[in-house]
């Protein structure tokens, strides 16, 4: 699914952001449509000079996240992207938790015992 795919999603807060629209805009309008798709969290991060002089770091979550162990490596999509700005450049970083499936048509379909299932 587009939706579920973190590189996808990069690109979308990439050019949202290329075109001016506003950050946190842009990258609430990403988290939303994702979440909405059936992932289990999501988080969007924009490093770089947001507005100001000073550079930056904005962090935007929704949902569940694991960080760690064999789980991390198995159902989180992660992308990272670069925009060239006019005052420097901005990294975007997209994660993605996939959700479980068994058939993996809509999810991942190895079991990590995580979640407590």
């Amino acid at each position: 699914m587009r939706a579920l795919c973190a590189i996808t999603q990069a690109e979308s807060v990439r050019y949202k952001l290329a075109e001016g629209l506003p950050v946190r805009r842009a990258c609430y309008g990403v988290l939303k449509y994702i979440m909405n798709q059936g992932a289990m969290g999501c988080e969007v991060i924009v490093t770089g000079k947001l507005r100001a002089q000073r550079a930056k770091a904005m962090k935007f979550k929704d949902g569940y996240m694991i960080k760690s162990g064999f789980a991390k490596e198995v159902y989180i999509d992660e992308a990272v992207r670069h925009l060239r700005m006019k005052q420097g450049v901005l990294g975007i970083k997209v994660r993605i938790q996939l959700p479980h499936d068994p058939t993996g048509q809509e999810g991942v379909s190895i079991n990590v015992d995580f979640l407590g299932e």
